[in-house]
């Protein structure tokens, strides 16, 4: 072991030996006052000289306004949530926000201070974004907020609101995705924007496979698996994670009609990793590291990643690059070169009346290069030719002011912090005209490998930013090549995606399970089809596992689309997630007519196909059902129990449909699964899905009294729950006690929305 890890060690060894509370701050430091629902940061000093030159001299601040920047970065930065979900439901999360939680906070105080009630953001569609203050010290002060921090805490986990930056939520809204869209995030983790996404593709929630898709990417194996969380909760099977370097991600080819074409993006975001000196509010830690240096470093790298993404986009098609960095070398620069070396075939899209009510200043178009050690250069024939390998041509604008004209560099978007109280960011909207330069004819997929290619021309890139980047569009068509080699030859077997076969791949991450399609004749799925009565519409072909060998347990589904990638595509692709889990396996369910059971996560994928084992509940059923264990049916209402007394034991759906006639009701649909037992019946929902439903309706639930007032269900009562395989997954979650609803609170429901 090293002097430094042993060093880091020790260092972690005395964090973890530190009595609670001695974290807080040093010594005459303390907690940041306000400091969102961060806080608990050491006092740093909030200053930079270096970062002070450099962006004065480039002048990105207006005339005027540099000390209410400084000012803006050294105050903590406001805590943001935005409202998730498929917008019919996250409406009514809106409406129960709006009239329940932050109504309460109204005239209210803390320790004689007025405490301030959560604002909408002004240019976020649908009041849909709020930001706040609040700290988690003023929260835990008072019941009421009290209150509304469990609400915020069960309602993250269960994936109906997401905390994230304010400014992060800006690049999916300018991608305009539509459902039909296929969409590439090239950075995807750690998912905050992923899920924006995907919840475009869902905008209509009647459409359970909408054509367009996700495909998340990331090149961190440990970051991917945070990627999965967050996408899992919004359980679509639209979304697939793959762990690739961004800069030189395979081309995909898909089937159409019989023969394979290469895979072009409608929709591709391009976010970035950066320096990241517009996060100076959050990573205080930036103001001690700062220098120019990491955006040199950091340059070649955008470029490269920018270009691929370029390379796969449809013509017609809108890329988004965006950075959390100020900086012209890793925002404009990177910009201007891809322009440059596009030679028209991309071009920046006016997106200045997209978002209005957000404030941004325009693009530079002059910026000069500074060295670590402060030292500047206008021009690249300034460079020294021992800073070469450090300071690239592509780091400075164009030389030829008609050609600058042209670009249009004014179209890019930086967000200023003292603007309107948020982080720092960068934004540029990208229209693909026609194919790049390099890519005039499409690789073709099928062909005489040793046929002679024409000579590549360098770009104006220089080689720094190539030397990674393998030779767009030749390269390529041989893995498609062989590829099918492999097909043909049998070496792949039909329907099953393992991982990529290159032992290289497998040295880093987890070796990821197969995806496995299951087979037109698998004696498997006809018990199922029968006892769910399965539409004849439903994609049977779509069904996936994770083994090729032994019990299916789990089954997933997928959209035809992420069905098509993924068998087209598996060796060259390395796979870390796709698809829902819509049923899981019972220890002797043969008895039950059906070895398999509903899963929650993906009921409301699965519940247009079901015609057989639906029970259409009241809203008084619906209340007893989430927080009784078991309740028998003559708890429930006559017209419930009518239609479970003569339905067999097993699986059921159970459904709520809200009555129009009834506005201060529950006026959202809710599906659940459960479990029809000898005289009994349960469902099988997560508990903080269990939490929201019963806020939705106007029922508080207080830990406190959740701990008391519960039992844990008795897995061995008869008729009461189905028998589960020990290592599945969700047999933890259908096992939560049922809630305790606080009776005494009396507010109107609001609706609910669906689980994530």
């Amino acid at each position: 072991m090293g002097r430094r890890a042993r060093g880091r060690r020790l260092q972690q060894q005395q964090q973890r030996q530190r009595p609670e509370g001695a974290a807080d701050g040093a010594a005459g430091g303390g907690k940041r006052n306000g400091a969102g629902w961060e806080g608990g940061y050491p006092e740093i000093v909030k200053e930079n000289k270096l970062f002070e030159r450099y962006y004065q001299e480039l002048k990105i601040v207006p005339e005027g306004e540099w000390d209410r920047f400084m000012e803006a970065l050294r105050e903590p930065l406001p805590a943001t949530l935005r409202i998730t979900g498929y917008k019919s439901h996250a409406k009514e999360i809106l409406h129960c926000l709006k009239n329940k939680y932050f109504k309460e906070l109204e005239d209210l105080e803390v320790d004689g201070q007025k405490v301030e009630v959560p604002q909408p953001l002004s240019w976020y569609p649908e009041e849909l974004a709020w930001h706040t203050n609040l700290s988690r010290k003023i929260l835990r002060k008072s019941p009421q907020l009290e209150k509304f921090h469990q609400f915020l805490v069960s309602e993250t986990e269960s994936g109906n609101i997401s905390r994230q930056e304010a400014v992060s939520m800006v690049p999916p809204l300018l991608l305009n995705a539509q459902p039909h869209h296929k969409i590439l995030d090239m950075c995807a983790a750690p998912g905050s924007k992923t899920a924006q996404l995907i919840e475009m593709l869902h905008a209509d929630m009647n459409v359970p496979f909408p054509e367009g898709f996700v495909i998340a990417n990331d090149v961190d194996n440990k970051r991917c698996y945070l990627l999965v969380h967050q996408a899992k909760r919004l359980s679509s099977p639209c979304i697939m994670v793959v762990n690739h370097d961004a800069a030189s991600i395979p081309r995909l080819s898909i089937e159409v009609n019989g023969r394979k074409e290469v895979l072009f993006y409608d929709r591709i975001l391009c976010d970035v990793p950066c320096s990241g000196d517009g996060t100076m509010r959050k990573n205080i830690d930036v103001w001690r590291k700062w220098t120019p240096l990491h955006s040199l470093q950091l340059h070649g790298l955008q470029l490269r990643i920018a270009t691929r993404g370029a390379e796969q986009l449809v013509e017609g098609g809108r890329m988004v690059y965006s950075t959390c960095s100020l900086n012209p070398i890793e925002d404009e620069a990177v910009i201007a070169s891809l322009l440059e070396k596009s030679e028209g075939a991309l071009e920046l899209a006016d997106v200045s009346c997209e978002l209005p009510g957000l404030k941004w200043m325009p693009g530079l178009r002059h910026w000069k290069v500074m060295t670590k050690d402060g030292h500047w250069f206008a021009e690249w024939e300034e460079v020294p030719h021992s800073r070469h390998t450090q300071i690239r041509p592509t780091m400075f604008p164009p030389k030829d002011p008609e050609k600058l004209q042209a670009m249009h560099l004014e179209r890019c978007l930086r967000i200023l912090p003292h603007h309107q109280n948020t982080g720092g960011f960068f934004v540029a909207v990208l229209v693909k005209k026609s194919s790049m330069p390099w890519n005039k004819r499409a690789p073709k997929l099928q062909g005489d490998a040793a046929k002679p290619r024409a000579p590549v021309h360098p770009s104006p890139a220089g080689p720094s930013e190539l030397d990674s980047k393998p030779v767009p569009g030749m390269g390529d068509a041989e893995t498609a090549e062989r590829t099918e080699d492999l097909e043909s030859n049998g070496n792949k077997k039909d329907g099953v995606c393992g991982p990529p076969p290159s032992k290289k791949m497998k040295l880093f991450g987890f070796k990821e399970d197969p995806f496995v399609f299951i087979p037109d004749d698998d004696p498997l799925f006809p018990p199922i089809q029968k006892f769910y009565a399965l539409d004849p519409s439903f994609p049977r072909m779509n069904l996936l596992t994770r083994t090729t060998e032994g019990k299916k347990r789990q089954l997933y589904m997928v959209s035809k689309e992420l069905r098509n990638v993924l068998l087209n595509n598996s060796e060259k692709m390395k796979v870390i997630n796709t698809g829902i889990k819509v049923w899981c396996r019972n220890n002797g369910g043969e008895e039950f007519d059906c070895a398999f059971r509903l899963a929650q996560e993906g009921i409301y994928t699965l519940y247009p196909f079901i015609n057989s084992r639906i029970i259409t509940v009241s809203l008084e059923d619906v209340k007893i059902l989430l927080t009784q264990e078991n309740p028998f049916f003559r708890k429930l209402s006559n017209e419930t129990y009518s239609q479970a007394k003569d339905m067999a034991k097993g699986s059921i759906v159970l459904k709520y449909e809200p009555d129009p006639g009834k506005p201060d009701t529950l006026q959202c649909p809710i599906v659940l699964c459960g479990w029809r037992g000898k005289a009994s019946i349960r469902t099988f929902v997560p508990k903080n899905e269990r939490l929201h439903y019963l806020r939705m309706m106007g029922l508080e639930v207080l830990a406190e009294k959740k701990k008391d007032d519960t039992v844990l269900p008795n897995e061995g009562a008869a008729g009461s729950a189905p028998p589960e395989e020990e290592d599945e997954g969700s047999a933890e979650q259908a096992a939560e006690p049922a809630a305790s609803p606080d009776a005494s609170t009396g507010s109107s429901p609001a609706g609910a929305a669906p689980p994530r």
